[in-house]
C-alpha cells in the first residue's frame, strides 16, 4: 500500500489527507523559537552543580568564594530551597530539589548558580567547596536486593522501589496442562532518549507570580508540581512550551533546571536561563530502564499458549521518577497482542547509585516485548511452526479482554501479520535466503493514551475551546495539548477543521500555555489524537451548532436542512439555497458577540479492582506487525538491516503523511536499541561515554527501506475512530530485528544491543562448536 493512501471511505474534507504542517515555514526557514533561543533584558545564566560521587554523605556546601566571583548573581543549595519531596506518586516522592543529606549517583543535584554569563557559571561552580563522606555504592541491580547491601534510600528495605505480584487465571494447572513448556532469560539494556534539542527552561518572576519557559511535554503537569513545590497557586504559575525539539518521554516531568531556576530568579529579581549541555542530558534525561527478564511460556502441541509467567527486575537508579509506571506497563501490557487467560507477573524495580530511569517511547513495554516476541520464536522453533503461523493461532481479535482487564474494542493483529507477510514476501524467503540473510517477525500494541491522569485530580484529561474571528475568516483552537514534533498541532486542527465545516488552511493555533489554553495533560502515552482529539471534535460541533442556528435564522430554514462543509452552508434538501461560513459567522458576532466552541473529554472508569489495576488501562489499543530482513557480514558481525514492513492497525487515519513519518521514526529508534545504542560506565557508577560521538546513534545511511501498511479498522472509542500509532511502532521493533539476527545466523544472542562485537563472538563460538563436532 501506497504511504499517501488512507484506506478508510474518505467522504471527509479535512481529514485522511496528507496536508502541509501548520507549523512547517517555521522550522524549514529556522524562524521557530526553541526555549534555548529566547533572550529576556537583563536575563542570567544558570547552571547546576552535581555530585562526582555515587553515594556519599553531604557533611558541608561552602559557597563564599564563588559568591565573590565578579558576574555571580545567585548561588543556591538546600538551604534555599523547600524541602518538600516530589515525584508521580506520592507513595514514591523521593526527590527534593537539592539533596540535603548525601547525593545518591553521579549527577546528583548540589547547588546552583546565576551568573551574568556560561563561562561564569562554570567558573564558580568550581569555586562552591563542598566536603563529602563516600560511601559504598550499590550499581548493580541484581545484587541491589542483597542481604548487606548499601541502602540507596534508608526508608526502602533491600532497595526495592516497586514490588509488584499479579496473577490472573490458574497458572498453575496451565503449567500442568501443557504439551511443552520453554524458560528463557533476556537483557534489556539502558538507552536514552537523546532528542536533538537538550533541555533548557527560562523563569522570571512579576508581581509574585511566576512564568517559566519550558522545553517540555506537559505544562500544565508542570504547572501543578511547580506551584505544588513552592506551595503557590496554580494560576499564580505560568508554564509555556516553545518549539520542542523532541522528547521521547524525557521531558515530561519537571527537573532541576525548573525548579532552581525559579528559586535563582527569585532571589535575583531577574529572569535566569537554566540549561543542560549534551553531557549532562546523560545523567537526568531518565531514559529507558535496564531490564532483566525471565519468561516462561505453557503451550499445548498447536503452539497456542495456555499460560505465561514473567519474572523481571528492573534497574530503576537513584530516584522513582516515572519509573513506577514503567514498572506495571513492562508486565501489564505484554498480553495485549495474545490471547490467553492464565498469566502471572513478578517485579522489582530495585533502586541502585546510577541515574535514574523514566519513561521513554514505549514506557516500559519495548523489552519485555523484545524477550516475549524472541521466546515465541524459540518455542515455534521447537513445534516446528512458522514463526508467523504461531502469532496467528494466538493473535488476539476485537471485542475481548485480556487476562488483567484490558478492554479491547478493536484488535486486526492477525489481518497485520497477513499483510506484512504478503508484503514481505515472507514465504518464499523464510529459510531460502542466503547465508548471512535473514528475516524476522513480531508484533506490538500499546495504549492509545492512559486511562488515568498523571496525577490524582478529578480534571478532564483534555479540554479544547475553538474561537472563530469576527469576520469569520480563520478560526484559532486553544488547546494544551503538545506538539513534540510529531505534529499534533497540525492534525487537531484537522479535526477542528472537519468537526466545524471549516477549511484546514485558514485555522491558527494557540498551544499548551497554562495562562490562555484550557487544561490538557500533554504528550505521553500516545495521548494526544484520542483524547485531546475528542476535545477539538466536541468543540467543533458546538460551533458548528451555533452557526447552523444563526444560518437557519438567516436563510429562514430548519436548522436539520442545514450542513457545512468548506468552509460553505448549504441545504441538504436544495443544493441552490447557500450561505458563506465567513457571513454566518460574521452576523453571529454582530448579534450575540464572540462564537466560540467549548469540549472537554474525560475517560470512563476502566480496569479490575486488582492492587496496579488502573496502570495500563486505555479507552484503546493499537496493534502492528513488523517483519524485518537483514543482512550480517561474517567477517565483522555487522548488521544490515535491509527492509521493514510495517503494518499498523490505528484506526482511522487523520494524516496520512505524519502517520508514517511516525513508523519511520519508530524504527530509526528501533535500529539504534537493537544494534548500536549502549551507555557505559565505569566502576565507580560514571557514564563513560555522555557525548553523542561515543553513544553511537543510527544516521540515515544506517535506516532500511520502510514499507508502511494500514489495516483499515475503527475504533469506538476514538474520535471518527482514531488510535495511536507513536508508540505502538516501536515496541515490535527490537523483537523483531532480534528474530531477523537470529535467522540470519542460527544463533540466539539475549542481550541488547546486538552489538557487531556481540554477533562476531556468537558467531565465532558457533563455527568453534561446528568444528568441535565434526
Amino acid at each position: 500500500m501506497s504511504e499517501n493512501q488512507n484506506i478508510h471511505n474518505n467522504d471527509y474534507a479535512v481529514i485522511g489527507k496528507s496536508v502541509p504542517r501548520i507549523d512547517g515555514r517555521e522550522k524549514v526557514t529556522g524562524a521557530a523559537k526553541y526555549t534555548g533561543d529566547l533572550s529576556f533584558p537583563n536575563m542570567l545564566h544558570g547552571k547546576i552543580l552535581t555530585s562526582p560521587h555515587a553515594h556519599a554523605k553531604i557533611i558541608s556546601i561552602d559557597t563564599s568564594e564563588a559568591e565573590k566571583l565578579p558576574g555571580v548573581k545567585g548561588v543556591i543549595t538546600h538551604k534555599d530551597v523547600p524541602d518538600l519531596k516530589y515525584g508521580i506518586s506520592p507513595a514514591r516522592w523521593d526527590e527534593n530539589i537539592f539533596c540535603i543529606d548525601k547525593v545518591r549517583f553521579v549527577g546528583d543535584k548540589v547547588a546552583a548558580v546565576a551568573c551574568i554569563d556560561e563561562e561564569t557559571c562554570y567558573k564558580a561552580m568550581k569555586l562552591i567547596k563542598v566536603e563529602y563522606e563516600v560511601l559504598p555504592a550499590v550499581l548493580d541491580p541484581l545484587t541491589a536486593m542483597d542481604e548487606g547491601q548499601p541502602l540507596v534510600h534508608e526508608e526502602y528495605e533491600k532497595n526495592i522501589n516497586t514490588e509488584i505480584h499479579q496473577e490472573f487465571g490458574d497458572i498453575e494447572q496451565a503449567f500442568k496442562d501443557a504439551h511443552y513448556v520453554r524458560k528463557d532469560r533476556f537483557v534489556g539494556q539502558r538507552t536514552y532518549q537523546t532528542p536533538i534539542e537538550p533541555h533548557s527552561a527560562i523563569s522570571i518572576w512579576e508581581d509574585g507570580k511566576l512564568t517559566i519557559y519550558s522545553s517540555t511535554q506537559s505544562p500544565h503537569y508542570f504547572q501543578h508540581y511547580i506551584a505544588r513545590e513552592f506551595g503557590m497557586k496554580m494560576g499564580d504559575v505560568r508554564v509555556l512550551k516553545t518549539y520542542v525539539g523532541g522528547g521521547f518521554g524525557g521531558k515530561l516531568e519537571p527537573t532541576g533546571l525548573e525548579f532552581a531556576g525559579a528559586v535563582l530568579a527569585r532571589i535575583t529579581g531577574r529572569p535566569v536561563r537554566m540549561f543542560y549541555d549534551r553531557h549532562e542530558m546523560f545523567a537526568h534525561n531518565r531514559g529507558r530502564h535496564a531490564q532483566y527478564m525471565e519468561i516462561s511460556s505453557a503451550v499445548d502441541k498447536d503452539g497456542k499458549i495456555l499460560g505465561c509467567h514473567t519474572n523481571f527486575i528492573m534497574d530503576g537508579g537513584a530516584y522513582t521518577s516515572l519509573g513506577i509506571a514503567s514498572a506495571y506497563y513492562a508486565g501489564a501490557l505484554l498480553p495485549l497482542t495474545y490471547d490467553f487467560s492464565n498469566y502471572k507477573f513478578d517485579m522489582f524495580r530495585v533502586y541502585t547509585n546510577m541515574p535514574a530511569c523514566g519513561a521513554q517511547r514505549g514506557h516500559g513495554a519495548p523489552q519485555p516485548k523484545y524477550a516475549f516476541e524472541c521466546h515465541l520464536d524459540e518455542i515455534a522453533k521447537d513445534l516446528g511452526i512458522d514463526p508467523i503461523e504461531i502469532r496467528i493461532r494466538n493473535a488476539r481479535v476485537s471485542n475481548t479482554v485480556t487476562p488483567n482487564d484490558f478492554a479491547i474494542n478493536s484488535c486486526h493483529i492477525k489481518e497485520c501479520l497477513e499483510q506484512a507477510r504478503d508484503m514481505s514476501g515472507w514465504v518464499e524467503k523464510k529459510g531460502n535466503l542466503p547465508k548471512g540473510r535473514g528475516i524476522g517477525v513480531a508484533t506490538g500494541s500499546f495504549v492509545s493514551g492512559a486511562g488515568y491522569p498523571i496525577y490524582r485530580t478529578d480534571l478532564p484529561q483534555a479540554a479544547a475551546m475553538l474561537k472563530v474571528h469576527e469576520d469569520g475568516t480563520a478560526v484559532t483552537l486553544y488547546t494544551g495539548a503538545v506538539d513534540i514534533g510529531q505534529g499534533s498541532d497540525t492534525v487537531l486542527c484537522q479535526m477542528a477543521a472537519e468537526a466545524m465545516g471549516f477549511v484546514y488552511e485558514q485555522m491558527k493555533i494557540v498551544a499548551a500555555d497554562t495562562l490562555t489554553t484550557p487544561h490538557d495533560f500533554g504528550a505521553y502515552a500516545s495521548r494526544q489524537t484520542l483524547m485531546s482529539g475528542h476535545a477539538v471534535k466536541q468543540a467543533g460541533e458546538d460551533v458548528k451548532a451555533q452557526l447552523l442556528q444563526m444560518a437557519a435564522e438567516m436563510l429562514g430554514r430548519d436548522v436539520e436542512d442545514l450542513d457545512v462543509k468548506y468552509a460553505q452552508i448549504f441545504s441538504k434538501s436544495d443544493p441552490d439555497v447557500t450561505l458563506s461560513f465567513a457571513e454566518a459567522a460574521r452576523v453571529f458576532f454582530v448579534k450575540k458577540g464572540p462564537l466560540v466552541g467549548k469540549g472537554s473529554y474525560n475517560v470512563p472508569k476502566l480496569g479490575g479492582k486488582f492492587k496496579g489495576a488502573a496502570v495500563g488501562t486505555s479507552p484503546a489499543y493499537s496493534f502492528c506487525a513488523q517483519i524485518s530482513e537483514v543482512e550480517i557480514d561474517q567477517e565483522t558481525g555487522y548488521t544490515n538491516v535491509l527492509d521493514v514492513w510495517d503494518v499498523h492497525d490505528c484506526g482511522m487515519v487523520i494524516n496520512p503523511g505524519l502517520l508514517h513519518a511516525q513508523v519511520h521514526g519508530a524504527l530509526f529508534m528501533g535500529v539504534g536499541e537493537s544494534i548500536w545504542e549502549q551507555v557505559l560506565f565505569d566502576d565507580k557508577g560514571k557514564i563513560a561515554n555522555a557525548n553523542l560521538a561515543e553513544y553511537r546513534l543510527p544516521t540515515a545511511l544506517d535506516m532500511p527501506k520502510v514499507h508502511s501498511g494500514l489495516i483499515g479498522s475503527y475504533e469506538p472509542a476514538g474520535p471518527w475512530g482514531v488510535k495511536e500509532v507513536g508508540e505502538g511502532s516501536t515496541n515490535p521493533t527490537m523483537g523483531c530485528f532480534a528474530n531477523a539476527i537470529y535467522d540470519a545466523m542460527g544463533v540466539r544472542v539475549n542481550s541488547l544491543p546486538l552489538t557487531p562485537e556481540k554477533v562476531w563472538r556468537a558467531l565465532k563460538e558457533k563455527r568453534e562448536q561446528e568444528q568441535a563436532q565434526k
